[in-house]
């Protein structure tokens, strides 16, 4: 046990941690709408709180129209530029999230330039892809193939959904192939699930999954030895508890798989194992037994496991899951206006936190937290990136790390009943 003084200290050093990592949300909990008969001028002298106080129709054209004039940015600066040739095809800090962006667009806008500039980027990210022995959606071929074979089905161009289809089938998982989402066997099973949601149910049979799936319950089980959680996972050594590596992003994925019995209740055991052993604020561990109270990121804390507590709550229709999920966007709210941009690691993905509970529950607060979140980046993102008190990633135009992020969640919070976190919510 640590002495008072000790934790006392200990406790300083966390909330000066907390302080770099992310502003203070000092937005109001709840901000009214302004009438017809108001206007923005007459409200109030601060720019965000003006903006929290238009109606949503009035904040959604404008997030539109945001989020697509980025995306112009970001097709310029990566592909434009790039010579329209590709180097880096993954979907976390290259082509692929462009490529994926511009697919949103599409759904968002019914622009057909989208959706062919989608396809003219992913077959170069295809022909980037062939050697690659990551066999992910997010970091791997299997991303590639698999958005290639959905963008050729709204393309009308089946020859091309067979193309990829057959490319898809041709990947093979290496023996020593990990787990987790980012270059793991989840992250195949991820871009099953994508193909079968928008080509069809049996596109990728159970039959090819389910070794797949099988295998990954053999090795948590293995590795859990009767452990308290009955599944467990390491990459590089470590029992990560996130989405990017751990269970967090394991259990999402296998949610969505044909699971025995048995197997359900090994999922929702892991679960309840992450809930009781949640820090005291709320938030999570990094990884097993990790005792350091300091990110609130969707690939490591509160908003990779929220997420994947509303998946367990749409799944299985349990009310402890429904509580933790709301139990963890309040950690977000309260410490995840977080000093970078992006998706993985910054408030464009904290935000996707608010609009999952929001399809889950319906509350309108949910729907206000999201919006405040995307109305922050709106109003304050450029000038605090210009400035150096926000970090834009070391891929500054990418969809993972960079404003891409920031582009793909302002085109989402259009229809925000539709939103879904890119490539980790189906």
């Amino acid at each position: 046990m640590r002495s008072l003084k000790v934790e006392l200290n200990y406790r300083k050093v966390e909330e000066r941690e907390m302080a770099d990592r992310c502003f203070p949300n000092k937005m109001p909990n709840f901000v009214a709408e302004i009438t017809e008969t108001t206007t923005e001028e007459e409200t109030t002298s601060d720019s965000l709180l003006r903006l929290l106080s238009l109606p949503y129709p009035t904040i959604s054209e404008r997030f539109k129209q945001a989020g697509l004039s980025l995306k112009q940015t970001i097709v310029r600066e990566t592909w434009v530029s790039k010579g329209r040739r590709v180097k880096d095809f993954t979907l976390y800090t290259g082509a692929l999230g462009t490529a994926f962006l511009l697919f949103k667009a599409y759904q968002v806008s019914n622009n057909k330039h989208d959706l062919q500039l989608c396809s003219e980027i992913v077959q170069d990210c295809e022909r980037a892809s062939r050697d690659s022995r990551y066999v992910t959606f997010i970091c791997g071929r299997a991303g590639v193939c698999a958005l290639g074979a959905v963008a050729a089905k709204h393309t009308g161009d089946e020859q091309m959904v067979n193309y990829y289809l057959a490319k898809f089938k041709e990947i093979q998982l290496p023996r020593d192939v990990p787990n987790e989402l980012l270059y793991g066997r989840a992250g195949f099973l991820w871009a099953c699930s994508f193909i079968n949601k928008h080509i069809g149910n049996t596109t990728i049979p159970s039959s090819y999954t389910g070794p797949v799936v099988r295998d990954m319950i053999r090795e948590g089980r293995q590795l859990s030895n009767n452990n308290s959680s009955p599944l467990m996972y390491e990459w590089h050594g470590k029992k990560y508890w996130g989405a990017a590596h751990g269970l967090a992003g394991i259990v999402h994925v296998l949610t969505d798989m044909e699971l025995s019995p048995e197997e359900t209740e090994d999922v929702k055991g892991t679960l309840r194992h992450m809930i009781r052993n949640r820090f005291p604020s709320g938030n999570y561990p990094s990884s097993e037994e990790r005792d350091n109270d300091r990110l609130v990121h969707w690939c490591h804390g509160a908003p990779g496991v929220a997420l994947t507590l509303v998946k367990a709550a749409e799944v299985f229709r349990d009310q402890e899951f429904i509580q933790a999920a709301a139990d963890a966007g309040e950690v977000v709210w309260n410490r995840g206006l977080l000093k970078r941009v992006g998706i993985c690691h910054g408030v464009s993905g904290n935000a996707y936190v608010f609009l999952s509970l929001y399809r889950l529950t319906g509350k309108v607060e949910f729907l206000y937290r999201a919006k405040a979140f995307a109305c922050f980046l709106l109003d304050k993102a450029n000038e605090l990136i210009m400035d150096g008190k926000m970090h834009s990633g070391d891929h500054s135009y990418s969809l993972l790390e960079g404003v891409g992020g920031m582009a793909y969640l302002l085109i989402d919070m259009v229809e925000p009943s539709q939103a879904r976190f890119p490539a980790y919510e189906l």
